[in-house]
C-alpha cells in the first residue's frame, strides 16, 4: 500500500508528542470529532509506545508511528498497532524492517541525495524534514523539478497558517503539523479545542478529500 493511501484522503496528519497514555482514549476521540481522525504519535517519550497502543484500540483512528529511528522501534510501534511508520531521517535498515513488515514507511529527506537513496529502497513517498528550516516550498519545488516522480509531506514549522500553500502543490502529497495537538493542548485537556482545530484543519483541503471520498 502506498504510504498515503493509509491516509485514507485526509492530507493533514497530526504529530502528537503525549507523555500520559491515559490521556490516549480523551485525545482519540477529539481527532475525530474533528473530522481529522489520524495521528502520528512520535516515540519522543518513554511512554509512546503506550500511547501508540491506546490510540490503536480506537477503530476509528488510523495510527502511526513518529520519529522511528531503529529497527527496534519500528517492531515495538508495529506491535503497539501503528499502520504506518515515520523517521525523520533515511535510515536504510529501519525502511527494509518496515518492507519486511508490509508497513509502509516515509522517511525523512532533505537532499538530493537522501531522494536518490529513498528511490534505490523501492520509495516514492518521503517525508521533507524539517521543512521550514530547509527552504519550505521553494526546496519543495526545486527537488520535484528533478524528482516529479515523488511525492513528499513535509513537517516540521508548518502552521495552519503556511499548509494551504504547500498543499497547493501537485508533489505535496499531506503535510504533518502540531497545531491541533499542541503541547499546551493535550496538557490541559483541552479536548474541544483540538477537535475545533482539526475541523478548522479539515477545511483546508476538504474539496480533495471530498473528491476522494465521492
Amino acid at each position: 500500500m502506498n504510504p498515503t493511501d493509509v491516509l485514507g484522503g485526509h492530507r493533514i496528519v497530526p504529530v502528537v508528542v503525549l507523555d500520559d497514555p491515559a490521556k490516549a482514549d480523551a485525545l482519540g476521540a477529539a481527532l475525530v470529532q474533528g473530522g481529522l481522525p489520524v495521528a502520528e504519535a512520535t516515540f519522543r517519550t518513554p511512554e509512546a509506545a503506550a500511547v501508540l497502543r491506546r490510540l490503536a484500540l480506537n477503530d476509528d483512528l488510523v495510527v502511526g508511528a513518529g520519529t522511528v529511528l531503529t529497527e527496534r522501534q519500528v517492531d515495538e510501534a508495529i506491535e503497539a498497532g501503528a499502520r504506518f511508520v515515520v523517521s525523520p531521517g533515511l535510515s536504510a535498515a529501519v525502511v527494509r524492517r518496515c518492507q519486511d513488515a508490509g508497513v509502509p514507511v516515509i522517511p525523512g529527506v532533505a537532499t538530493p541525495s537522501e531522494i536518490m537513496l529513498a528511490l534505490d529502497l523501492g520509495l516514492d513517498t518521503v517525508k521533507f524534514f524539517p521543512a521550514e528550516a530547509n527552504g519550505g516550498l521553494s526546496t519543495i519545488k526545486a527537488l520535484a523539478a528533478a524528482f516529479p516522480q515523488v511525492r513528499f509531506m513535509p513537517t516540521g514549522g508548518i502552521t495552519v497558517d503556511t499548509a494551504p500553500t504547500y498543499l497547493a502543490h501537485p508533489s505535496v502529497a499531506a503535510v504533518g503539523g502540531s497545531w491541533m495537538v499542541a503541547g499546551d493542548l493535550l496538557k490541559a485537556g483541552r479536548w474541544d479545542d483540538v477537535a475545533a482545530k482539526c475541523a478548522a484543519s479539515t477545511a483546508l483541503y476538504a474539496p480533495d478529500l471530498q473528491g476522494a471520498t465521492a
